[in-house]
């Protein structure tokens, strides 16, 4: 897809804040007839800058009071490990995001769970575990203030 103009901007913002719009909704909220928008939406799709959609999920709501930002550190970037680690990460349910980064730290991961408690488990049964990481920093989210 060539670059996006102003009005698959309009629709990717409207869609990022609510993905269960009506078609019929989003096209007035972006001033195109509604075969219009839905044919924008789907070059979108098509081209891959719409990977899918999804939902925002209260986590306090579901019993997940604690949440953290891990900043991981590996112990060496040996690809054996470094696959096992991303393996690993990828099928635990605490783990709601992980991200490569530059810096210190040489990943983060966002972290959602019951209590400190369950934390602790996390940190002790699983992820200490990992023969890659060799340490780990937690922040505590306080308040979500986006996202």
């Amino acid at each position: 897809m060539s670059e996006l103009d102003e009005i698959d901007e309009q629709i990717l913002n409207a869609l990022q804040k609510d993905s269960r719009i009506s078609n019929a909704d989003l096209a007035e909220k972006v001033g195109l007839s509604a075969s219009s928008c839905w044919r924008r939406v789907r070059a979108l799709e098509e081209a891959g800058v719409i990977e899918g959609y999804g939902v925002r999920i209260n986590d306090a709501k579901r019993g997940l009071g604690f949440k953290a930002i891990v900043h991981v550190q590996l112990t060496r970037h040996d690809p054996e490990q470094l696959t096992a680690f991303i393996r690993a990460v990828k099928h635990r349910d605490e783990v709601r995001a992980c991200h490569a980064t530059t810096g210190q730290a040489d990943y983060h991961l966002h972290i959602a769970c019951a209590d400190i408690d369950a934390y602790n488990r996390f940190l002790e049964q699983f992820l200490f575990r990992i023969p890659a990481v060799a340490s780990a920093q937690t922040n505590v989210i306080l308040r979500s203030v986006k996202g």
